[in-house]
């Protein structure tokens, strides 16, 4: 099993920056591609963005890029989301998550954090 914790949410205006962490435990980290989704009340879960293993592919959805980054340091275990240029439309509880392949659709993933709260004022 791969136990994942996020940290880093808060409330921002727009505009701002924050940049969310994903710690993992468990098993070893760089056979797995790293994924963030998010989702805001009573709508669907969606995907922000992942990286490989060896963080030689990522993928963004279009409504966040050139904005977000991914990355992450395998040495510390730890995958990160940096965000920028915030706006309302981006708050939502953000999820890291674990798979043994990447994908870009949540349901493929196997592992899950508890989740981080992201609040864009206007």
């Amino acid at each position: 099993q791969v136990q994942l914790v996020e940290s880093g949410g808060g409330l921002v205006q727009a505009g701002g920056s924050l940049r969310l962490s994903c710690a993992a435990s468990g098993r070893t980290f760089s056979d797995y591609a790293m994924g963030w989704f998010r989702q805001a009340p009573g709508k669907e879960r969606e995907f922000v963005a992942t990286v490989s293993g060896l963080g030689r592919t990522t993928f963004y959805a279009d409504s966040v890029k050139g904005r977000f980054t991914i990355s992450r340091d395998n040495a510390k275990n730890t995958a990160y989301l940096q965000m920028n240029s915030l706006k309302p439309e981006d708050t939502a509880v953000y999820y890291c998550a674990a798979s043994p392949r990447i994908y870009r659709m949540p349901s493929n993933y196997d592992y899950w954090g508890q989740g981080t709260q992201v609040t864009v004022s206007s």
